[in-house]
């Protein structure tokens, strides 16, 4: 599985940024795609989430309204649409992928549940 993040840039506090996930190396069936952030000093955090067979989306509380996660399936790539940009959306953001667990219900929340991960791209926000 290869997952490739682009989309990172710099940006003023207000506009906006689109993160693309380009992901190969099988289908995604049962996963939950996620984008994490992590900023200096700072553990990586829960961003958004998507299931990839049943689209149902999940955000953080922080980004909930001014963020959008979305999958095409047949391009096989997940997207991360950014509003309202503030200064403490600046990180390194990370796509990531999370199989289906045969005895358990995945935390989508929980970076450790996301076996693949892309490289991460810089996004950051001026005041």
């Amino acid at each position: 599985v290869q997952l490739v993040e682009s989309g990172g840039g710099l940006v003023q506090a207000g506009g906006s940024l689109r993160l693309s996930c380009a992901a190969s190396g099988r289908t995604f069936s049962g996963y939950y795609m996620g984008w994490f952030r992590q900023a200096p000093g700072k553990e990586r955090e829960f961003v958004a989430a998507v299931s990839w067979s049943r689209g149902s989306t999940y955000y953080a509380d922080s980004v909930e309204v001014r963020f959008t996660i979305s999958r095409d399936i047949a391009k096989k790539m997940v997207y991360l649409q950014m509003n309202s940009l503030k200064p403490e959306d600046t990180a390194v953001y990370y796509c990531a992928a999370d199989p289906p667990k045969s005895t358990y219900v995945s935390d989508y929340e929980d970076p450790n549940e996301y076996d693949y991960w892309g490289q991460g791209t810089q996004v950051t926000v001026s005041s």
